[in-house]
């Protein structure tokens, strides 16, 4: 019902109240234990709120309580083992919470109880074996966010009536035990993300009732046991990201209900099984980064439910299956970096569901499939390392949403039609390294929103396109290595998104543009042109540039027509000086005379001539585009930080921020947020009064003198820190806040370095969640600002995700977001350049003043990075991910692992930690697509488990 505020103590008054449930609201402050009071209650429901404090232990009196759910709130304590107390309980949910501590034994009393949850939370020590005590329970969730010592007791192996069991991600490590076949009644096993190891235990296939299985993400070793070919219901089965090898077997293509498959990145080899999808139930493939050879089964979407084909990275050759072509219900296939070979399957690109092709990396042969009709969904054709032939058919231009369309590094040949205009969305086209012939298509111009156009390595003549110069949000251009003639336009100049050009090896003539973007480039975009002539090209020829000398054709200026206009503005200077100082001195008495107005969020101890009395030049400790602020000390002692907004001009509608500021800061509270104490108001001014943070801010620190004493364990607490600060703005407001100016500089650091995200004069509330909002400037900092917030002024939450990115890659390598790199490069283009997006090559942007750092951290830590940091915002994982990621921290090699980035040799514990003067800066070289930045995990199916 939208409530808020606290839950009255009054409720304890309703004596004869069976069930109390709040559940979905915005409640706030601790659980009052006059609940206790209602000694009748048998439904306790507080799920999806905000209470806080520990657990009240005066419940324990609700002796005929049987639900008892404080799911998804912010209580914190040890795990109470007063609920123990309550014999009656059939439903407990402590989940999603911040309890710590172990699970109490005595959790293994209860007589009745059937559903057990306290996943979610920060629990240690080991899993109690009284656990298998509980006879009667059919649903048992112990993981995520919770970080175990030890295995899976085996006593769990005694819950015969058991259901689901869901341990994933909480740090478990050994073997998976063999009691767990036992569990006849188990139709659910999540065991993913730990550090399980050993073979695959056999007993598991005695689990007649299995549907879902998932091992992923551990140190799994040797191969799928036979025994597994009895779990005749199993629907879905995840094995990936494992150290399993061998064959895959036979009967895994038999399992009559399988509908997933994922056995990516292991070492498996031989076939894939040929009857696989004959069941005609099968809906996810994934097999990619093994040794996997042989040909693709051919009945792989035998009952057309087939939608995600993925066998990237491996060693498949044959043609793909003229079947897939037929697969209605196909909405992604990536079947790159193989040996596959014929042709595209007739009737692939027509298909109604399909969003993504890649077939880069093979050796298919043929042309460009000719069609009609194209899904509207087809956002990404990769068909780049081929060798397909011919001309590129006019039907092209059906492709009404690709955003990338790659066709680099094949033989086809003839003009690139000028239907490719009709490509609205189009992004990114790469067709270099090919036969194309003939002029570049003007029509390519109408793609309005293409960032990135490579037509180099072909023999592409005539000259350049004006109409390229109407591109306005192009970065990267190049046309290298053709037979290019004419000059370069010099409109190409005005394009000021262009941060790359290539126009060298063709036959241009004339001269370069030196004026705007293409001052920054240097000679190799322009070599191999003879007839160039430019600043870094050598002197133009005579009447190379004849157009560069109409403007002077009547020759300079005379000396004393100079001299009178010198004269004359520094006159007019000195005029306008003395009046700007009359027009300071009016204001500035003016402002003193208004009386002044405090505001106050909460009970204040100083006045506003206190705040006042800190406006002194000695006091500054910033100074920047929002404001000066100044350091004050109150009557009482507390150290304050005042913000001074700029003055306003009578009538302008702009406030620098201020209401922003206001509406932000004075209604929210949280722990990594600064907070506003105040303000204060004259009506031409504003001061902001915040806490003061001596640490000052994280750019600061890091940047200056005092970065190299910024430890690893203290920048990733700060890395933390900030990103549940803003992930509190992006997902616990009402409405939603954006921050719109993610910066090092606007964390703050208290006395103890505990990061606050400050600074929200640029913050817009998003009334309608998930959608964008369109801006009428760019706001923000050079260096921070998301791609699509700068070429379209497209807002939403994923552009502070990008920022933040870039504040990770700042605490990892130590560098400024701008201005080190050379001109035009910033952090993000100089870390892909030099890791090529690898987590492995993280060694080579690490800041060199980090003395030893652990190395797993810094791995994990740069892979959320770079997923912030993706070029497209919808694959950026939102602030609520990025935390979960990031305090999923992996452990070293040698203890808990689970880490979804972690490949170093397990074998070698010294891997863990690094010492940076001897590290080597080799990185290892990702064969495919899932090394890079993977989409973040997926939450598991609400039935399963709400955390």
């Amino acid at each position: 019902m939208n409530l808020s505020g606290i839950l009255s103590p009054e409720i304890g008054q309703l004596q004869n109240l069976v069930n109390l449930t709040v559940a979905a609201n915005s409640f706030s402050g601790p659980v009052p234990l006059e609940i206790s009071y209602i000694s009748g209650l048998r439904q306790l429901n507080l799920s999806n709120n905000i209470f806080n404090g520990s657990f009240p232990s005066q419940l324990s009196s609700l002796k005929y309580l049987e639900i008892l759910d404080f799911y998804n709130n912010n209580m914190s304590g040890v795990l109470p083992v007063e609920v123990s107390e309550m014999p009656s309980l059939r439903h407990l949910h402590l989940g999603g919470n911040f309890f710590s501590g172990k699970i109490p034994p005595e959790y293994g009393r209860w007589e009745f109880i059937e559903y057990l949850a306290v996943s979610g939370n920060e629990l240690e020590g080991s899993i109690p074996p009284e656990i298998g005590n509980l006879t009667k329970l059919q649903q048992l969730y112990l993981g995520y966010f919770n970080s175990y010592e030890g295995g899976i007791p085996a006593e769990i192996g005694n819950l015969t009536d058991l259901v689901r069991l869901d341990l994933a991600n909480c740090g478990l490590s050994g073997k998976i035990p063999m009691e767990l076949g036992k569990l006849q009644n188990l139709d659910t096993l999540f065991l993913q993300v730990n550090a399980l190891s050993g073979e695959i235990t056999p007993e598991l296939g005695q689990l007649n009732s299995l549907k879902s299985m998932d091992l992923s993400n551990n140190m799994l070793s040797g191969k799928i046991p036979e025994e597994l070919s009895e779990l005749k219901n199993l629907t879905l089965l995840n094995l990936f990201r494992n150290k399993l090898y061998g064959s895959i077997p036979d009967f895994i293509g038999e399992l009559p209900e399988l509908e997933v498959l994922q056995l990516w990145e292991n070492n498996f080899t031989g076939s894939i099984p040929q009857n696989l999808g004959r069941n005609g139930k099968l809906q996810l493939l994934d097999l990619s980064s093994n040794k996997l050879t042989g040909n693709l089964p051919p009945d792989l979407c035998s009952g057309n439910r087939l939608q995600t084909l993925i066998a990237l990275g491996n060693f498949l050759f044959g043609p793909i299956p003229e079947s897939v072509g037929k697969c209605e219900s196909l909405s992604r296939i990536r079947m790159g970096d193989n040996f596959l070979n014929g042709s595209i399957p007739k009737g692939l690109f027509s298909l109604p569901k399909l969003a993504q092709v890649e077939l880069q990396d093979n050796y298919l042969v043929g042309g460009f499939p000719e069609i009609d009709s194209i899904s509207v969904n087809l956002g990404q054709i990769s068909l780049s390392n081929n060798q397909l032939t011919g001309s590129l058919p006019a039907s092209i231009g059906n492709f009404s949403g690709v955003q990338k369309l790659l066709l680099d590094g094949n033989l086809f040949s003839g003009r690139i039609p000028g239907d490719i205009g009709r490509l609205q969305q189009l992004s990114k086209i790469d067709f270099s390294n090919n036969k194309f012939s003939g002029p570049i298509a003007p029509e390519i111009s109408k793609c309005k929103l293409l960032t990135f156009v490579d037509l180099s390595r072909n023999q592409l003549s005539g000259e350049i396109p004006m109409e390229i110069t109407g591109m306005r949000i192009l970065n990267y251009l190049n046309l290298s290595r053709n037979h290019l003639v004419g000059s370069i336009p010099s409109s190409i100049s005005t394009m000021q998104s262009l941060t790359s050009v290539d126009f060298s090896y063709n036959n241009l003539t004339g001269l370069v543009p030196g004026t705007g973007q293409f001052s920054y480039f240097n000679s190799t975009s322009f070599v191999g042109n003879p007839e160039l002539c430019g600043p870094y090209l050598g002197p133009c020829k005579f009447g190379a540039a004849n157009s560069t000398h109409h403007a002077h054709a009547k020759g300079p200026l005379s000396a004393s027509l100079k001299l009178f206009l010198v004269i004359g503005l520094l006159i007019c200077s000195i005029a306008f000086a003395i009046a700007a100082i009359i027009k300071a001195r009016s204001i500035k008495k003016a402002n003193e005379s208004r009386s002044w107005k405090l505001t106050a969020f909460q009970r204040l101890e100083f006045t506003s001539d206190d705040v006042l009395d800190c406006l002194k030049e000695e006091n500054i400790i910033g100074k920047g585009g929002a404001g000066v602020v100044y350091k004050g000390v109150m009557p009482n002692g507390d150290h304050v930080a005042v913000k001074r907004l700029p003055v306003m001009s009578r009538g302008s509608s702009h406030d620098h921020g201020f209401n922003a500021e206001i509406q932000t800061l004075g209604r929210i509270r949280h722990r990594h947020i600064v907070r506003l104490l105040g303000f204060c108001s004259n009506h031409e001014t504003n001061l902001l009064v915040y806490e003061y943070m001596p640490n000052g801010s994280l750019g600061e620190v890091l940047h200056g003198k005092k970065g190299g004493h910024l430890h690893w364990d203290t920048r990733y607490k700060i890395a933390v820190e900030a990103a549940k600060g803003l992930c509190y703005l992006h997902h616990d407001c009402s409405p939603l806040i954006l921050h719109r100016d993610v910066k090092s500089n606007n964390i703050l650091l208290d006395s103890n370095f505990e990061a606050h995200v400050a600074d929200f004069g640029l913050a817009k509330f998003l009334q309608d969640s998930g959608t964008s909002e369109c801006m009428s400037a760019i706001a923000g900092s050079y260096g921070y600002i998301a791609p699509e917030y700068a070429y379209t002024l497209k807002v939403d939450e994923k552009s502070d995700v990008y920022s933040f990115g870039v504040v990770l890659l700042e605490l990892v390598s130590g560098r400024k977001p701008v201005g080190e790199f050379g001109d035009g490069v910033d952090i993000v283009q100089w870390v892909r350049k030099m890791t090529d997006s690898n987590k492995e090559g993280v060694l080579k942007i690490l800041d060199p003043r980090l003395s030893s750092v652990p190395l797993h951290e810094v791995m994990h830590v740069f892979y959320v990075a770079m997923l912030c940091v993706e070029e497209h915002s919808v694959e950026r994982p939102t602030m609520r991910e990025v935390v979960q990621i990031l305090t999923e921290l992996p452990n070293s090699s040698n203890s808990k692992s689970g880490d979804p980035t972690k490949t170093i040799d397990d074998s070698n514990p010294q891997t863990s930690t690094i010492t940076i003067e001897t590290a080597t800066s080799t990185g290892i070289k990702d064969t495919d697509a899932h090394q890079q930045p993977p989409p973040p995990p997926q939450s598991p199916p609400p039935d399963l488990l709400s955390i």
